[in-house]
C-alpha cells in the first residue's frame, strides 16, 4: 500500500481529515516520485545483468549449492533459482515504487517459510542470495538512489532470515 492510501485509509478509519504531518509525509513521497520510478527502471532493465552477477557472486560463495547433491545443482535447480532471483527483485522495485515494505512483505514474504521448507531450500542459502542481489543492484545505483533502495533490500532479507 502506498504511503497515501496509508493516510487515507487511517484518518478514514478515524473519521478525520489528514494530519499536517501525514499531508507532509504524502508531499515527501511525491516529491521522490520521479527518482522512486528511475531506481524501479534501472532495477527492472538490468534484471537480466543482475541475476546473472548475483548468482556467479553466490556461486562463487558457495560452490556447494551447484556441486553434486546442492539445491542448484542440475540445469532445472539452476534454473529455479533464477527465477527466484527475478520475482525477489521485482518484489524490491514494487516496494520502492510504494514507497513502503507491504507489497515485499504481503507478496513476497509471507508463505515464504512454507514453500522453501516444503523444497528443501536452505533458508541461509536465499539469504546469501539476496545478499548478493542487493549488493550488484546497488552498483547499478547512483548514491541517492541506493540510498532510498537499500532499505527495501533489507527488508526483504532480514524478512528471509528471520524465516529460517
Amino acid at each position: 500500500m502506498t504511503v497515501v492510501s496509508q493516510v487515507i485509509l487511517k484518518a478514514d478509519d478515524e473519521l478525520r481529515y489528514p494530519s499536517n504531518g501525514e499531508l507532509k509525509s504524502i508531499a515527501d513521497f511525491l516529491q521522490t516520485g520521479n527518482i522512486r520510478v528511475s531506481i524501479a527502471e534501472t532495477l527492472t532493465e538490468s534484471e537480466n545483468k543482475i541475476v546473472e552477477q548475483s548468482s556467479r557472486k553466490l556461486w562463487q560463495l558457495r560452490p556447494d549449492f551447484i556441486a553434486a547433491g546442492g539445491n542448484a545443482y542440475g540445469q532445472k535447480q539452476r534454473a529455479q533459482c533464477l527465477r527466484d532471483y527475478g520475482w525477489y527483485l521485482r518484489l524490491v522495485t514494487y516496494g520502492i515504487l510504494a514507497g513502503d515494505t507491504d507489497p515485499i512483505e504481503s507478496i513476497g514474504l509471507i508463505g515464504a517459510r512454507e514453500m522453501y521448507n516444503s523444497l528443501g531450500v536452505p533458508m541461509p542459502g536465499m539469504v546469501a542470495a539476496m545478499r548478493c542481489m542487493k549488493e550488484v543492484s546497488l552498483s547499478l545505483l547512483s548514491a541517492e538512489e541506493a540510498d532510498i533502495a537499500e532499505p527495501y533490500f533489507d527488508y526483504l532479507i532480514q524478512g528471509m532470515d528471520s524465516v529460517v
